[in-house]
């Protein structure tokens, strides 16, 4: 038995991209950390909120890396010479990647009480009919 996968079905043309992307998608780590909510601000916006606590805006970095949104956070160790009787804040570094459809921009980022905002907008493209004309042999 053959195993048809996902972009070798016959009525999904061109669609080895989407194929790709599920499963990069399955593929990203499902860490816990840091916490995170999407919202849908809008029909066409959305919010990514991280919870940050401890980071500051120098300690963070927000790309775009092939249609994969890639937010990483790292602190510098001011630990030294510190002596902790119980550490429970987590001071590490993380990578959150969020995977974005065609079309969805980053339209800004801002942090506001240890909350990491990125809003994304998608554009809606205007809709194309195209006419076939046919030809004789």
């Amino acid at each position: 038995m053959t195993k048809l996968t996902f972009g070798a079905h016959p009525f999904l043309l061109g669609f080895d991209q989407l194929e790709r992307l599920v499963e990069r998608t399955a593929k990203s780590g499902n860490e816990g950390y840091p916490p995170f909510n999407i919202e849908q601000a809008s029909e066409n916006a959305f919010r990514i909120t991280l919870a940050v606590a401890g980071f500051r805006e120098d300690d963070l970095s927000i790309t775009v890396e092939d249609r994969q949104l890639v937010i990483r956070g790292r602190q510098a160790d001011e630990a030294e010479g510190r002596i902790f009787l119980h550490r429970g804040i987590a001071a590490r570094a993380f990578q959150r990647s969020f995977v974005l459809a065609e079309g969805v921009e980053v339209a800004g980022a801002q942090m506001e009480n240890g909350l990491l905002h990125v809003d994304l907008k998608r554009s809606v493209p205007e809709p194309v009919v195209q006419t076939i004309r046919i030809s004789r042999k």
